[in-house]
């Protein structure tokens, strides 16, 4: 069986809903990335819209296993200003040469998924396995449950299978 761990960065709240229950259909370990200086109020709220602006990485605690004990990582975090949330972009610049296959779970007020997606590929230098998004609303009426258990089974089928194959391996330059 396959050893997965889910990783969550909430701000709210809402990520960590979506990954208790990621959690719990799937009966998978869970740790968490906390901030060392809180976001409270306006101000707070202001830190989030800089920190994905300009791409900061606030300091972070991560509490949790360590990630290379594990086959794989799925990453929960919610999208600031269409772009990763700045503590989840933190956790994956330090931990990006021990951390395993990742997939990608994004928790959104509407847009920006595809974005955090392709900064965790550039921050890990590879691909993440697999990639979902909801919304707030989603989360907030239930209505995510039935894709998030797909999601899940589809991380698990996804772990130990060959590599995808890269148009660049199929290319007669690529020797």
């Amino acid at each position: 069986m396959n050893q997965i761990l889910v990783v969550v960065y909430s701000y709210t709240g809402t990520s960590r809903k979506v990954a208790e229950l990621l959690c719990s259909q799937q009966g998978w370990p869970m740790a968490e990335i906390v901030e060392t200086r809180p976001r409270a109020g306006a101000s707070g709220s202001w830190r989030c819209v800089l920190d994905s602006f300009f791409r900061r990485r606030p300091a972070i605690r991560y509490q949790g296993p360590e990630t290379a004990q594990f086959d794989a990582v799925v990453l929960v975090s919610p999208i600031w200003g269409q772009r990763l949330a700045g503590p989840m972009r933190s956790f994956v610049a330090a931990q990006c040469n021990h951390l395993p296959d990742v997939a990608v779970i994004s928790v959104m007020g509407g847009r920006g998924a595809p974005h955090a997606v392709a900064e965790i590929g550039r921050l890990l230098g590879r691909t993440p396995i697999l990639d979902t998004a909801f919304t707030t609303r989603e989360v907030d009426s239930g209505s995510f449950a039935a894709r998030l258990q797909g999601f899940g089974t589809a991380v698990r089928a996804a772990e130990g299978t060959q590599p995808a194959v890269r148009p660049a391996t199929l290319s007669p330059q690529a020797s």
